[in-house]
C-alpha cells in the first residue's frame, strides 16, 4: 500500500468500521431483528445467542471479550440462554476446566430467522450494487476480518510473552 494515500484512506477506512459497528450495536437494532426475525428473544440476549452460533463452542470470558461485556454479566446471560433451551454448556475438549457454550437446535433455529431477517435487509441495502461490487466486498472483508484477527492474536501473544 503507498503511504501517500495511507493517512487518509485509513481514516475514512476506520469512520466506516465506526459507522458500521455503531448501528451494529444499537439496541434499537437488535430490538428491530429480532421482531423482523418474529422470535421471542431478549435483545440483550440477542447478539449473545448469535455469537455463541457462529464462534462456538466458546467459553463465557472468550465471549465477553469477544463483545466487550463484563465476564459476570456474560455468564448471567449465557445462563439464562441456558435456562431457556437456547444453549448449553459443556467442557472443554482443550481446557476441561473451561466450560463452552454450543447453540441447542431450538437456539438454531432462532439464529436461522434472524439469518433470513438479516438478508432481506442485506438485500435492500445491496440492491442498488453491481454484482462484482457485492463480491469485491465480501472477499476484501474476509481478508481484512483476517488480518485483524492476526493482528490481536500476535499483539495477545506478544503481551504474554511480556508478563
Amino acid at each position: 500500500m503507498q503511504d501517500t494515500h495511507n493517512s487518509a484512506q485509513l481514516r475514512a477506512l476506520h469512520n466506516a468500521l465506526i459507522s458500521i459497528v455503531s448501528v451494529m450495536n444499537r439496541p434499537q437494532n437488535d430490538e428491530a431483528m429480532v421482531r423482523d426475525a418474529g422470535i421471542a428473544l431478549d435483545r440483550a440476549l440477542f447478539p449473545l445467542l448469535v455469537g455463541i452460533e457462529r464462534l462456538g463452542p466458546i467459553g463465557v470470558v472468550d465471549m465477553a471479550d469477544r463483545i466487550g461485556r463484563d465476564y459476570t454479566t456474560v455468564s448471567r446471560q449465557v445462563a439464562k440462554l441456558e435456562s431457556l433451551g437456547l444453549i448449553a454448556r459443556q467442557a472443554s475438549e482443550k481446557d476441561r476446566r473451561v466450560r463452552e457454550a454450543v447453540i441447542l437446535p431450538k437456539g438454531k433455529t432462532m439464529t436461522d430467522a434472524v439469518d433470513e431477517a438479516r438478508a432481506r435487509r442485506a438485500r435492500e441495502i445491496f440492491a442498488t450494487w453491481e454484482p462484482g461490487e457485492f463480491e469485491d466486498l465480501v472477499r476484501l472483508m474476509g481478508k481484512f476480518a483476517d488480518g485483524m484477527e492476526r493482528s490481536a492474536a500476535d499483539a495477545l501473544a506478544a503481551q504474554n510473552v511480556q508478563l
